[in-house]
């Protein structure tokens, strides 16, 4: 997953922010031209005093449109909704272990909340669209269907691709519909979130005008106080499969989207008026759904827009769905991210269901801020509920893993909620439910992380690699560096325990190797490349240190292509291949397999041949298929960190491996081609030889006809023209 919020440009510094229990809420002067608030009124005419607070991101005006190949014509028409979902959905796959550009024509999904079409007006009013691009690029730009549309289209996706507007309810509504499509078949991947900007004074001014927000920027949820929500603005984007499909590809996984449930308010007192009956209902629906008893849920991350109206009908309708045979002396806990972050609107259920996975991942429920005198008119002696005033332990149940419910209510009257639960591994999360429990079918998974190396459990341990490969890359020099600079910060957070002792334990050795071959695997390998050997966290540090520090990056402005020759008989040693066999499961396992081809064909050992047998080596029958199993073993592992080839050679024997290596056959297919050729060529008599001349053709051909010529019969042919001719 990845975000952009308020005070929290990724998802550890959103974190940061939560477990710090700081408000990412500030303060504006309209009319000064300072800050966001100063842009959005320019002349200081607004008289409500709520509009000088907000939750701005920074950087909202800034956009990487060459690194998606957007013109800056184009760029400049671009909704800054449209450049974050952009952005935060290639951060998500990243973060995923998913290189996007292998993602070209998957049935991977789209669907994203966003409501609010702020900076269509801005351009409309301020750019001359008489041109025929620039009218084109208005329209798209500034579109629902396109913000959405524009991800698919950027990263190649055929999966389907949803704008979902119900207000506040938008991206858990997306959530709710991407768990569908992944149900469904129709996807195999998903994107899931929301977005929100705040761009316009007038529709912020008309809002508070409308007694919706808070006067003090304070979001005071379940108090007393509370007086109204405060703007906020971000984009939080979300990854999810289906179980089996995480489980098979070795996800690291974050949660369990257990059920989802939407409904409507229907006819209510007003039309922006919640309906308790309904919300009531779409959680118990979502708890049939996921199959789990309300019980069982130990935190619901509300919806908690601070409102006099609002708050009580949704503690009323969330304390009596999950009071059903709730232990009075385990009251359901509850709080709201909207305190620290303000109401993201079409965003806000993006950021509490990735707040509820990091609460879930780290144990502890962060503080609920701003709540002192707890709202008269919610029922406290009656209803289960338990605000988080203060970090709080996740509570143990014992007999199951950490589960939460998400709400999100429209003020249209759209309502979402979404149960979760933490996963089998991972810090702070304990074994997930049996799957059997599930009445809705296949389980999803959020999933987060990169597939891992699975090597025989029954096989000897390997030992451990002397040396590992970090590859770096981006789309420019300043990047590369930047990606570096990052890197360094995510080994000062990782070690900082460590009092400078970074050469230890097999704990840190696994987390530099994951992340290493992660790297290699899990993302894109862009135009300017700065890879770094290392062998622990210290000899990382200082290679990353040269390349954040390096000003004199030489510009690319290609990829590079790779090329794999494959070499022929006469190559081969006795013991080659023995260290990589110990110390890399993927060339292991390559090996092992053609072991075991060999084993049933021949009823001997290609291994004992390769590793302790000089005299068998030499023989052809047996040299042609290990320097093929190597060949093959060595392609394998190469690509296994991410490097594949464009185009592939071989000589002689090699042409086989390379044939393999292009998909022509399978690994065994070639295996028994190389035997059998070897075979063939091991039962020819002993009494030949070849030599390599370094001549032209016409005087090879002329000097062996004159030789043959001498002699009886025709003892010397030419056998192959290895030159280059024009």
């Amino acid at each position: 997953m990845a975000c952009r919020f308020p005070g929290a440009p990724d998802v550890p510094a959103f974190w940061r922010l939560l477990e710090d229990g700081s408000s990412a809420v500030t303060e504006g002067l309209p009319g000064s031209g300072v800050g966001r608030v100063g842009e959005l009124f320019p002349d200081a005419t607004v008289q409500n005093s709520a509009c000088r607070f907000g939750a701005f991101i920074d950087g909202i005006d800034q956009f990487d449109a060459a690194f998606f190949r957007i013109s800056p014509v184009e760029a400049q028409l671009l909704d800054p909704q449209q450049r974050l979902m952009l952005e935060v959905s290639w951060q998500a796959l990243e973060d995923a272990g998913i290189d996007p550009d292998q993602l070209k024509g998957s049935r991977t999904g789209v669907y994203a909340g966003i409501s609010n079409n702020e900076y269509r007006a801005l351009v409309l009013d301020g750019n001359d669209t008489a041109e025929p691009a620039a009218s084109l690029y208005s329209v798209a730009g500034t579109s629902f269907n396109t913000a959405i549309g524009r991800v698919a289209f950027a990263l190649g996706l055929q999966g389907p691709a949803l704008a979902v507007d119900t207000a506040c309810s938008s991206s858990l509504a997306a959530v709710h519909s991407a768990v569908a499509g992944l149900q469904r078949g129709e996807a195999d991947l998903a994107l899931a979130g929301g977005v929100h900007a705040v761009l316009s004074g007038r529709l912020f001014e008309l809002r508070g005008n409308a007694g919706m927000l808070a006067p003090d920027g304070r979001c005071k949820t379940f108090d007393a106080a509370a007086n109204g929500y405060v703007r906020g603005e971000g984009c939080g984007i979300l990854v999810l499969k289906r179980l089996s499909d995480a489980e098979a590809d070795g996800d690291r996984i974050w949660g369990v989207v257990r059920g989802t449930a939407l409904n409507q308010d229907g006819a209510s007192q007003g039309l922006t008026v919640p309906n308790g009956e309904a919300q009531q209902r779409v959680i118990a629906d979502a708890l049939a759904w996921a199959g789990v008893q309300p019980s069982e849920v130990d935190y619901v991350e509300a919806h908690g827009t601070g409102t006099p109206v609002g708050d009580p009908i949704e503690a009323e309708a969330t304390g009596t769905a999950y009071s059903v045979g709730r232990d009075p002396d385990r009251p359901l806990l509850i709080g709201s991210v909207k305190t620290n972050v303000g109401h993201l609107e079409s965003a806000a259920g993006a950021a509490a269901l990735i707040k509820v996975m990091l609460a879930m991942k780290r144990g502890v429920i962060p503080r609920h801020l701003n709540f002192q005198d707890p709202n008269p008119e919610i029922d406290w002696d009656r209803l289960p509920l338990q605000v988080t005033a203060e970090p709080t332990p996740w509570p143990s149940r014992g007999d199951g893993p950490p589960r939460a419910g998400v709400s999100g209510f429209g003020w249209s009257g759209t309502n979402a909620h979404v149960v979760v639960e933490g996963y089998a591994t991972g810090e702070g999360s304990t074994e997930a439910a049996d799957p059997g429990r599930w009445v809705s079918g296949a389980p999803l998974r959020i999933a987060i992380g990169a597939p891992a190396a699975t090597p025989d459990p029954a096989a000897a341990a390997p030992t451990a690699r002397p040396a590992r490969l970090l590859p770096l890359s981006a789309k420019t020099g300043e990047a590369l560096r930047e990606m570096a600079a990052g890197w360094l910060e995510w080994l000062e957070d990782r070690f900082e325990d460590r009092s400078g002792d970074d050469t230890g334990d097999d704990a840190n050795t696994e987390l530099l190797a994951d992340a290493a071959w992660t790297a290699g695997v899990g993302r894109s390998h862009m135009a300017h490349r700065g890879g770094v050997v290392f062998t622990d966290a210290a000899s990382l540090r200082e290679s990353l240190q040269a390349v954040a520090g390096d000003d004199d990056q030489p510009p690319r402005t290609t990829a590079t292509r790779v090329a794999f020759a494959y070499t022929g008989q006469a190559s081969q040693w006795v013991g080659m291949g023995r260290a990589l066999y110990g110390c890399e499961p993927v060339f292991r396992a390559v090996l092992d397999r053609c072991d075991e081809v060999l084993q049933l064909q021949r009823g001997a050992s290609l291994l004992d041949v390769m590793f302790d047998s000089e005299e068998e080596l030499d023989d052809p029958a047996w040299t042609q298929p290990c320097i093929y199993a190597i060949e093959c073993a060595l392609t394998a592992l190469w690509s296994s960190i991410g490097v594949r080839p464009d185009v592939v050679v071989g000589h002689s024997l090699g042409e086989i491996a390379a044939a393999q290596a292009a998909g022509a056959f399978s690994l065994e297919d070639g295996l028994r081609f190389a035997a059998a050729r070897g075979a063939l060529m091991g039962a020819l008599g002993e009494d030949g030889a070849m030599a390599a001349i370094f001549a032209t053709p016409e005087r090879v051909a002329a000097a062996v006809d004159e030789f043959n010529a001498a002699t009886a019969g025709s003892p010397v042919s030419v056998a192959a023209d290895n030159g280059m001719h024009q």
